[in-house]
């Protein structure tokens, strides 16, 4: 039997999943992209559409209903905002790391090179118009973020914490990047979760709920908690992904298995593997790290070395660890209690935390 925490998650995400759909209809109807681009329209809509866990929508909604006394104006309209940031960084993202699948399906650029094969001499690719759409989906995104009918100043502040967001997002990219031609020696734990933090934690944890929150009228005190909040559950859910990416198929996670590696990145598991690795271990994870194409032998020689070392218990232990400071954060935050329950059971369903 469902809890009621559980039941007003499912109510609030499926009416994201509604405004999201509405919202695409509308953009389609304001800058008529079914007569300027067909093509263009189609490939949004697959890709917006597809079935996601809509977390930043849903955390946005959260920290402000658990603050407000009745839902501004458009409030889930601008909640889009933050899934349609997501879809663009995954749209980016699969072009650097060349990963072919994205949630179970083609990625953008992949559907676009596709379409493209039917033509000869081409001097573009689908991976410069995948580009152009993930712009177009960041500019989507401030398009719904304005609609909100609130407060100007406060939406004001609200707008230029989520331009920083984005800005910190694209610099932990950045350094994940640089960090992936570094030597895994000279690669610190503070380097890893401070590009998780960059990456992860801020733009789909702590900036929907202090957003949402600030919108809402929260105090500095209740959003400075609510960020460190998001920060914990942030890093825990990218370990949680490094350990999906290491050990979870294809088919549960939605995009190839060899993508971490492929790209050197270099993960908590990776970290703590190498450093609790023997000579030849360390030896077989730089030849690894160094390598063009990444083969599944490889993956699998991985595995081996995170499980023999401890990296998988340790990465766990973090998890744990960072899960339990959440929960303090949590019990000392002024938020409405049915959402502060709501957060709780959240953040343990994504962790798979029992």
């Amino acid at each position: 039997m469902q809890t009621e925490s559980e039941q007003l998650m499912l109510r609030i995400k499926a009416r994201i999943e509604q405004s999201l759909k509405q919202f695409i209809t509308t953009i389609d109807r304001r800058f008529l992209l079914c007569k300027l681009s067909p093509l263009l329209l189609h490939n949004i809509q697959d890709f917006v559409l597809r079935d996601g866990k809509r977390i930043r929508p849903m955390l946005f909604i959260v920290g402000y209903l658990g603050f407000s006394r009745k839902a501004a104006s458009n409030l889930y309209t601008c909640a889009l905002s933050f899934e349609l940031l997501h879809d663009f960084t995954l749209i980016h993202d699969d072009i650097i790391d060349k990963s072919e699948t994205r949630r179970g399906r083609p990625a953008v650029h992949t559907m676009l090179n596709h379409y493209l094969a039917r033509f000869k001499k081409l001097k573009f690719n689908g991976q410069d118009l995948a580009i152009v759409i993930g712009d177009i989906l960041y500019a989507m995104a401030l398009y719904a973020f304005l609609s909100i009918k609130i407060d100007h100043r406060r939406k004001e502040r609200a707008l230029q914490k989520f331009i920083e967001t984005t800005i910190c997002t694209g610099a932990g990219e950045f350094n994940e990047l640089l960090y992936g031609a570094e030597n895994i020696e000279t690669v610190t734990k503070d380097h890893i979760y401070k590009t998780y933090d960059l990456k992860t934690a801020y733009y789909s944890f702590a900036s929907p709920l202090i957003i949402g929150a600030e919108l809402a009228g929260a105090s500095r005190q209740q959003c400075a908690a609510l960020s460190r909040y998001g920060v914990c559950i942030g890093r825990a859910f990218q370990i949680q992904d490094d350990i999906l990416g290491m050990f979870a198929s294809e088919q549960d996670i939605g995009k190839s298995v060899l993508a971490d590696l492929q790209e050197a990145k270099k993960t908590i598991l990776v970290w703590y593997a190498y450093r609790a690795a023997t000579s030849k271990d360390k030896k077989t994870i730089q030849k690894i790290l160094s390598r063009r194409q990444v083969t599944p032998a490889d993956v699998m020689a991985m595995k081996q070395i995170i499980s023999a070392t401890g990296a998988l218990g340790f990465a766990r232990q973090e998890i744990e660890a960072l899960y339990r400071t959440s929960r303090h954060l949590l019990d000392s935050l002024a938020m409405k209690k049915k959402y502060r329950d709501l957060l709780g059971r959240f953040a343990a369903q994504l962790l798979q935390i029992g």
